[in-house]
């Protein structure tokens, strides 16, 4: 039987002519990666090994970006310690605040990671490199600390399920709506550990930052990891990116797949998820009128160029509602100048609303956009739990930067159709 995406990604790493789903191997990393909440946990235990020094300070990646700008002292403290740490051992990929941004937007950008990778990260949402044909995904803070020591790590091969896609978006639509629109299709654990592979014709019409933005979200379906063929427009963003040697790895004819999901672009429509959970999806056309107090546009899911772009076509000319708090947070510092270049920032704080330097804050309930009692957010991020972004009685729901602009203007869920034709 023949090997899917990952699996030849998994099997390369480990030094194996194959694998099979099940199996458990110890694999070669190419990177490791921590933040603000994850690596102080991990520096503690890496002290445990006695290793004099990390694996490779080329391949360890520190970035505070959860709670930095650091809101408080526990924060701060937070900071500190992987400040120490990089010092301490030469890491070169470690940013500070003025050079950060958010980690999953951050190091496709700097080149750290590219097609035929194999990368883990303290982080859940790891997984948004397989938009790059890499294998991706987020382990705990020791895993993170026994593979800052050894350059390994252990992985159980998962099995795959495979989305067919065809056709293309129609206006308003983007990848945000798709992968909202799978994970109602199949649940939050409807991709349990395995592999969600996308292929078909329809891929070549995603954009790089829809690719990012489904394959940051395989999470949120249960999924080990998201991954896509590498094409046109994944090697068009890697000849820019990554200096090192692409490795592209296909699927076999004769993989073997959980299921096969058939999916037309065309008829994705915009998509909202409701409170408490991804998967809680309606279309636009079935969600009513629901008031809201808050939007946030930004985040390791959709605080991007393109992202920030669909934003500000529906925000142009327009003004936010009076009664709605709208927070804008560009990725990384390079997005933040470009946004700036392009006239974005002119159109969204001629709208009314702030804009942010980089951070995670708002999207955990971290700070700079924390929800009161009873509020409710319109949110271009990924997890809308109970709490998710303040209090346990506020509400989430999870939407695309053009629904989010839209709802913006009108202070309630909004069509960005009906929006712009207003």
């Amino acid at each position: 039987m023949g090997m899917t995406m990952s699996q030849k990604i998994l099997a390369a790493h480990a030094g194996l002519e194959s694998v099979r789903a099940g199996q458990l191997i110890m694999a070669d990393l190419d990177l490791v990666l921590g933040n603000d909440i994850t690596a102080p946990v991990a520096i503690n235990e890496f002290a445990k090994f006695g290793k004099k020094t990390v694996f490779d300070k080329e391949k360890v990646a520190l970035v505070p970006d959860h709670f930095t700008p650091n809101k408080d002292i526990k924060a701060a403290e937070q900071a500190k310690a992987m400040r120490t740490f990089a010092r301490e051992h030469a890491i070169t990929n470690y940013f500070e605040v003025g050079q950060m941004g958010i980690e999953h937007a951050l190091l496709p950008e700097q080149g750290l990671v590219g097609a035929g990778d194999l990368v883990i990260g303290a982080d859940s949402h790891t997984c948004t490199y397989g938009a790059l044909g890499a294998f991706s995904t987020g382990v705990g803070s020791t895993d993170m600390a026994a593979g800052m020591a050894s350059g390994t790590a252990w992985f159980k091969v998962p099995s795959a399920i495979r989305f067919n896609l065809s056709g293309a978006f129609g206006p308003y639509v983007s990848g945000k709506d798709l992968i909202l629109h799978i994970i109602g299709m199949i649940g939050v654990d409807g991709a349990l550990y395995a592999s969600m592979e996308f292929t078909g014709k329809g891929v070549a019409n995603l954009s790089i930052d829809d690719r990012f933005t489904v394959a940051n979200m395989a999470i949120e379906a249960g999924a080990k990891n998201g991954i896509f063929p590498v094409d046109a427009v994944t090697l068009a963003y890697l000849d820019e990116h990554y200096k090192k040697e692409v490795r592209i790895y296909e699927a076999d004819s004769d993989a073997e797949y959980d299921a096969t999901y058939e999916i037309d672009l065309s008829t994705i429509k915009s998509t909202v998820s409701f409170p408490h959970l991804p998967s809680n999806t309606r279309t636009i056309d079935e969600v009513g009128e629901i008031r809201i107090d808050q939007v946030v546009i930004g985040s390791c899911t959709n605080g991007r160029i393109d992202d920030l772009r669909q934003a500000a076509q529906i925000l142009k000319g327009r003004k936010v509602a009076s009664h709605v708090r709208a927070l804008i947070f560009p990725a990384t510092q390079k997005i933040w100048k470009q946004a700036m270049a392009e006239g974005l920032f002119d159109i969204f704080v001629d709208a009314g609303c702030a804009v942010s330097t980089p951070t995670c804050g708002p999207c955990l309930g971290g700070h700079m956009g924390i929800l009161a009692e009873g509020e409710r957010a319109v949110s271009t991020t990924n997890r809308n739990f109970v709490g998710r972004m303040g209090h346990p009685k506020s509400e989430v729901y999870l939407a695309s930067p053009s629904v989010a602009a839209a709802s913006a203007v009108a202070g309630y869920i909004a069509d960005p159709k009906n929006v712009m034709e207003a």
